[in-house]
């Protein structure tokens, strides 16, 4: 089964799965079993070699039923990136067929109370080769089996794998939150925790292994955005061709016509901009990683603000509990928080645009 066959499999139970807090775990083997986990990764470690093409459109596909879904492949792949990247031999060998596989579901833990837009600012330590400190938001953290954390040692950044299930891990499920709900999201904690798995030297534990996880991270949120955006207009379409009001369709009313204009638009060029990055990355171009943030940062506005238009079109039908559009509404505001908050991404892209960038 393809991925757009496989997102179409599930639409129907997303909602439910909002509903409970968690995609099931019959569903996270469902989707290792048809190899959509940390495709991207070499055939030689249980990959499928995939283009950043092939990665956009998988996430595009899973973003337009379910964020948390599409969740599942972001820190999966965030994760394999950065043990691709900066794992030695040894590492690669034991956790990428591992993650590949669905034989460990991967949580990354960066986030914390007073680092979230600022990682460099995180209190979690590693000293004596033990694992002190507390991290919040970890999407999936509550089933991961193994943590990609970053801490300080020596007062320099380190990013470290931690095996969940050992003296001293401690996780706190999180229900509640405004989007994302199905992501099986935890607060985790380690409590002298001792650590032997360290991905690159201390002092590139940010900058190189935290930042290779985030540039993939923020791809493929960008192209989930995408398919979230598109889902809204699509459902908000349909809507609008049935409701009466007033004895005729909603369709035939001008100022609808505009608002589904303007979603259009939007829908396109979260499209065209994460197209645009994706051809990037694949050229091997200098300014792939800012043609990345560019990406995200688009196309999460896109789906927010359609997702904001599909709800008021729904009207009353778009509040209600089990409204897709406006689970979608919950989960785009998350989206242009995660990964990059508005706010830093306007930053590096004031100063890509200082560069040249257009």
């Amino acid at each position: 089964m393809d991925h757009g066959a496989f997102a179409e499999s599930v639409r129907a139970d997303a909602g439910g799965w909002d509903r409970s807090g968690g995609v099931p775990a019959e569903v996270v083997r469902a989707v290792a079993e048809a190899g959509f986990l940390a495709a991207d990764v070499p055939v030689r470690y249980g990959g499928r070699g995939w283009s950043p093409t092939e990665v956009g459109r998988l996430c595009e596909d899973f973003g337009g039923v379910c964020s948390a879904l599409r969740a599942l492949v972001t820190v999966q792949g965030m994760v394999a990136a950065a043990v691709l990247r900066w794992g030695d031999a040894e590492q690669r060998d034991r956790w990428l067929p591992a993650l590949t596989s669905g034989g460990v579901v991967a949580g990354f833990a960066a986030t914390e109370a007073g680092a979230g837009s600022d990682l460099a600012a995180v209190s979690t330590s590693l000293d004596g080769g033990l694992l002190r400190g507390r991290k919040l938001w970890v999407t999936f953290g509550a089933v991961a089996d193994v943590f990609l954390v970053l801490a300080s040692s020596a007062g320099r950044p380190v990013a470290v794998l931690v095996e969940a299930g050992q003296p001293g891990v401690s996780v706190e499920p999180v229900s509640g939150q405004l989007g994302l709900r199905a992501a099986r999201i935890a607060h985790v904690g380690f409590d002298g925790v001792p650590v032997a798995e360290v991905l690159a030297p201390p002092g590139f534990g940010l900058s190189h292994v935290v930042g290779t996880a985030l540039d993939h991270g923020r791809f493929t949120v960008a192209w989930g955005c995408a398919g979230m955006a598109a889902a809204c207009l699509e459902r908000a379409v349909e809507h609008v061709k049935t409701r009466v009001q007033g004895g005729v369709p909603l369709s035939s009313h001008p100022a609808v016509r505009a608002v589904l204009g303007r979603c259009l638009v939007e829908v396109r060029a979260a499209r065209r901009l994460c197209a645009h990055a994706t051809a990037s990355r694949e050229r091997g171009d200098p300014e792939a990683l800012a043609e990345t943030v560019l990406a995200k940062y688009g196309a999460a506005r896109a789906a927010s603000v359609v997702a904001e238009h599909a709800v008021r079109l729904h009207g009353a039908a778009g509040i209600a509990p089990d409204s897709a559009v406006g689970r979608f509404h919950r989960d785009a505001a998350v989206m242009r928080v995660i990964e990059g908050a508005d706010e830093v991404a306007e930053q590096h892209l004031g100063g890509y645009a200082l560069r040249g960038g257009s």
